[in-house]
């Protein structure tokens, strides 16, 4: 945890919050908080600073917060990502928070099997607890916006026009197209497949609404490890 994420909920006066929970476990016996201690901290959806610990034992923590710094900068980026298998989907959550995405679209296509709509994992508890562990890992503080769509041709179709407008928007794709950029650094919509890939006929529909496919090489990658790469290369 580099930062401590707070929640409304978290404070009892405009610059005071009790802890309890993995937050308070993580200060006993990870940083082995002690009175006077300061921690670096934020609260979601707001500002950034410092919190200094007033009392802290195994039941609560109570901290003096000064929160006057703005978080980092977001990419500038729209994710939009076939819904991949559940036992991956905590650790995109992570991973796209972490690395400043605030917009993800999860829609199907058709190598998504349908029970992977019923995983547990796409309750809104369950993202929001996984984004918020991706952002205190990359000290910042704005939840990213999950919209799910589970209905490819009318998503693409009559929805994804408006949402690539003034936008570079690109679709990886592990054949053809052109090598991925590098430091793009603009507004972009970036979609990806599931394992394998879109099939053509997806591939095809994205490029009819103004997709440019992009690759990245002949190698065949994860969608977990697609997407920290994919980002890495489009903002420096």
């Amino acid at each position: 945890m580099n930062l401590l994420l707070l929640k409304n909920s978290d404070f009892v006066s405009e610059n005071r919050v009790e802890l309890s929970g993995r937050r308070l476990k993580h200060l006993n016996e990870i940083h082995h908080a002690c009175v006077g201690d300061t921690l670096k901290a934020g609260r979601v959806n707001g500002k950034m600073g410092k919190a200094t610990v007033l009392k802290i034992n195994t039941q609560s923590a109570e901290l003096e917060v000064s929160l006057t710094e703005q978080p980092p900068a977001p990419l500038p980026l729209t994710l939009v990502l076939a819904l991949p298998r559940p036992k991956m989907l905590r650790r995109i959550f992570q991973t796209i928070a972490t690395m400043g995405v605030k917009q993800l679209y999860l829609m199907n296509t058709w190598r998504v099997e349908k029970s992977y709509w019923q995983t547990p994992w796409l309750q809104n508890p369950a993202i929001e607890e996984q984004l918020l562990l991706g952002l205190e890992q990359g000290c910042d503080t704005q939840l990213p916006e999950v919209l799910i769509k589970k209905r490819f041709k009318p998503f693409v179709e009559d929805e994804l026009g408006h949402i690539i407008a003034n936008t570079q928007p690109l679709v990886a794709h592990p054949s053809g197209g052109l090598p991925c950029p590098m430091g793009l650094n603009k507004p972009t919509t970036l979609a990806i497949g599931p394992e394998g890939g879109f099939i053509d006929y997806e591939v095809e529909k994205l490029e009819n609404v103004g997709f440019q496919s992009i690759t990245l090489g002949n190698r065949i990658l994860r969608v977990e490890t697609a997407i920290p790469v994919l980002l890495s290369k489009l903002f420096s």
